[in-house]
């Protein structure tokens, strides 16, 4: 049997509406309803296993999405350093070069913070660490499914910058003796 993840990206934020770089921020009330409303047009993701980020939004999407999840930090969003909770506008303004390094280069982390690079690295060891006959729903953030996306295809860490996850997206990985491969996600 194959290794089957099944990683979601949690609910919209305020601060993902706003501009701004997460900060462990909760769901709001749009959020939370967004997720319920997922849920009831969902495709059964029937997984045995069950985990989420240890942020906020992240454990209160798989909360609103009937989950019981094992928290997991191997699946925690990028560590934003000191740009957590500021907005991508201000920081345009403030550190443009930096930014700018940092959105087109995966080695270039944020000002006190953890590169992309590092991200998947991190990713990259949780997947091959998984039981070899796993089936897991993960609850996670955009970096963390584009890490996950990147290792599973083998692609440079560069292509980071290509790959867009909206808030409740599906991307489904599977490992057999092939190795990682990338699956549509089942509607």
């Amino acid at each position: 049997m194959d290794t089957r993840v099944l990683l979601v990206s949690h609910a919209a934020t305020a601060a993902m509406r706003q501009g701004r770089f997460p900060a462990d921020d909760p769901l709001d009330a749009r959020g939370i309803a967004q997720a319920r409303a997922w849920r009831e047009r969902m495709p059964s993701l029937g997984a045995a296993i069950a985990l989420s980020s240890p942020a906020a939004c992240a454990r209160e999407t798989a909360e609103a999405l009937g989950f019981a999840v094992q928290v997991t930090p191997e699946l925690a969003d990028m560590n934003y350093g000191e740009w957590c909770g500021r907005r991508l506008a201000e920081l345009a303004e403030d550190v443009p070069h930096e930014l700018a390094a940092w959105s087109r280069n995966p080695d270039a982390p944020p000002q006190g913070g953890e590169s992309f690079a590092q991200v998947l690295v991190r990713v990259g060891g949780w997947l091959d660490a998984l039981d070899e006959t796993a089936s897991v729903v993960a609850i996670t953030h955009a970096p963390v499914i584009r890490a996950a996306l990147l290792h599973a295809l083998n692609a440079p860490a560069v292509s980071f910058a290509h790959i867009e996850i909206a808030p409740l997206s599906v991307v489904e990985i599977r490992r057999s003796a092939r190795g990682w491969a990338w699956w549509p996600a089942q509607s």
